[in-house]
């Protein structure tokens, strides 16, 4: 039972990795130690575990391990009598990663409910031939669309997520 776990656990560091590695730009073996603690929770991940699992070099995870850390992606604790550090997905991540999407989504929705009202003020004035006229339906579906996914991701409860 155990050895399954770790081949779901590696196969999944691997899909998450990349894509960790396509959404944020970040270099391979970072999007690996990234995808690698958020499956790994809140018992954290040493640097030695990282070394061994993703078969990288001391030095390139230190590096990336640094990186990570500087951009607060993950942060480290100790345990009393243990030199060991540590790491853990940074605590507000998640929190960060939803009000940034909610941000871009209604920038998009005020964006696309701009556009709209210019073609419909263009529709009133300009035309009264109906072929030349802007069809809205994209902008009033893709409005609707935004409206729901804001209002979903805001019934989350951000402030008690608890990884």
């Amino acid at each position: 039972m155990k050895k399954n776990i770790c081949i779901k656990k590696n196969a999944l560091v691997e899909k998450l990795g990349i894509h960790i590695e396509d959404n944020n730009g970040y270099a391979p073996i970072a999007s690996r130690i990234l995808a690698y603690v958020i499956l790994t929770g809140k018992v954290g991940t040493t640097f030695e575990d990282l070394v061994s699992v993703l078969c990288a070099s001391k030095s390139t995870i230190s590096t990336h391990l640094n990186y990570l850390t500087d951009l607060k992606e993950i942060e480290y604790f100790t345990k009393t009598g243990d030199r060991k550090k540590y790491y853990v997905i940074t605590s507000n991540k998640i929190k960060s990663h939803i009000n940034t999407m909610i941000h871009k989504w209604e920038v998009e929705k005020e964006l696309h409910q701009e556009i709209r009202d210019y073609k419909d003020d263009i529709n009133k004035i300009e035309t009264t031939i109906e072929e030349e006229k802007f069809d809205l339906t994209f902008h009033n579906n893709y409005i609707q669309f935004l409206n729901q996914a804001i209002t979903s991701i805001s019934k989350l409860d951000i402030d008690n997520i608890n990884l």
